[in-house]
């Protein structure tokens, strides 16, 4: 990846996280988190959800698993390009009213 042409914002992930849950009202008070992990070439290669299976249908049928994951895939993209160390893996926690990202470094694992 060529490094960005414009400086790393580390606010433009918590924005656009937090429009992305606006545009759904009705899963802000969920409870999810959403282990994801991209590939070599900085795109989205995998997601995994646990949350409760009414929650998951109804992200499903709203259109919001196919934002997150267009989001994700986006968010992965920006940070490679930027030179983030930390870009090809994370945990984005959904719980009262709130959406949040922890990124990963490569070994770590997803619990810790």
């Amino acid at each position: 990846m060529d490094p960005c042409k414009t400086k790393f914002d580390p606010g433009f992930e918590s924005l656009r996280l937090g429009m992305l849950l606006r545009q759904f009202p009705e899963l802000a008070d969920g409870r999810c988190e959403v282990h994801f992990a991209a590939d070599e070439e900085a795109r989205l290669s995998h997601a995994s959800w646990s949350t409760d299976v009414a929650w998951f249908v109804q992200a499903g049928e709203s259109g919001f698993k196919h934002y997150l994951i267009e989001l994700l895939d986006s968010l992965i993209q920006y940070r490679a390009q930027c030179g983030q160390s930390r870009w090809k893996k994370g945990i984005v926690r959904i719980s009262q009213g709130a959406m949040s990202i922890d990124w990963l470094v490569d070994d770590e694992p997803e619990n810790g």
